[in-house]
């Protein structure tokens, strides 16, 4: 069994996936493992360019294809296609650290942990990673007191988390398919179900900012309304697990931050979408009627919560 699966799914990525794969194999060094490149029906060169990596690592470099579209589909199926003992879903426009590996797998391994997270650095789309451009991503620490709680709060994606493959398959974890949030339906949930859990406070992950990423794009995308059924998706976890009202506060203001700031932002860019407001209101008003009193938002700057009441009436 190779120690490490790591899943890449591709989609029009064929100008990055030489750093992303040039740094996995530098960071893999001697560890087993094994690395699956899963094409989505790209209209690029990239099935092409990860072939022609391919052949030159057989042993390491798995290639295959899933025609069900989007990345949802595409985790699951490399999840189904794993066989490591642990799993790292990496995007295949970021890259890691030479390090990386080596220390996600001794401190899982030490620990006996079901889910280990990294530090991260989010990248400039111009490449740069000068103090101007840089967003670190710390990771939420078990030493921390009420962890669990920062980390439903958190909203972080699959990349920023080593996985113990068997835990995942027990707990018969899927992505959502259909919609372009698949992330935020279901890893806020995770850690409702462990309390093996570690981190490293360190940045092992370098986000790309891709301009050209389906959640960046500069033209509407009717997708943006996707965030409605992932919030329910991830309310429903919550609930299945009897813990909607123990984490009541955390996924309101995750609510609150999604809904009135973070999708508030691509709900304004075009006239299309300005639907997504009256959306958002109908939403709170559902699940969080009193959504205003929020002890996470009264915590918030002055500016910040006055910007989401301002959107919450747009």
């Amino acid at each position: 069994m190779p120690r490490i699966s790591i899943i890449i799914p591709v989609f029009n990525a064929a100008k990055y996936l030489d750093r992303c794969l040039v740094s996995i194999i530098e960071s893999l060094g001697n560890t087993s493992g094994e690395v699956l490149l899963i094409d989505n029906d790209s209209s690029d060169d990239s099935l092409a360019v990860m072939r022609k990596i391919a052949k030159r690592h057989p042993d390491l470099i798995k290639v295959s294809q899933c025609h069900t579209p989007g990345a949802a589909a595409v985790k699951n199926f490399g999840v189904d296609h794993a066989s490591g003992k642990y799993i790292w879903f990496i995007d295949a426009d970021d890259w890691i650290s030479r390090d990386a590996i080596s220390k996600l797998l001794t401190k899982a391994d030490q620990t006996g942990s079901d889910l280990v997270m990294m530090g991260a650095e989010r990248v400039h789309g111009d490449g740069s990673t000068s103090d101007e451009h840089k967003r670190l991503l710390s990771p939420v620490l078990p030493s921390e007191s009420n962890y669990k709680s920062r980390f439903v709060r958190y909203g972080m994606g699959p990349w920023q988390l080593l996985i113990r493959r068997k835990w995942w398959n027990e707990h018969k974890f899927r992505f959502q398919e259909g919609h372009i949030h698949e992330d935020m339906e279901l890893m806020s949930a995770l850690i409702l179900y462990t309390d093996k859990y570690e981190a490293i406070d360190e940045t092992l992950y370098y986000y790309f900012q891709n301009p050209d990423s389906v959640l960046h794009k500069t033209e509407f995308n009717p997708n943006i309304f996707d965030i409605f059924p992932a919030l329910e998706g991830l309310y429903s976890r919550f609930k299945e697990a009897d813990a909607e009202k123990k984490y009541h506060d955390e996924l309101e203001w995750f609510f609150i931050w999604n809904l009135l700031l973070d999708s508030a932002n691509d709900f304004a860019q075009f006239p299309e979408g300005r639907d997504g407001f009256k959306k958002s209101r109908e939403m709170l008003s559902q699940y969080f009627p009193n959504w205003r009193k929020n002890r996470f938002l009264r915590e918030k700057p002055l500016n910040l919560r006055i910007k989401v009441r301002l959107n919450y009436k747009r």
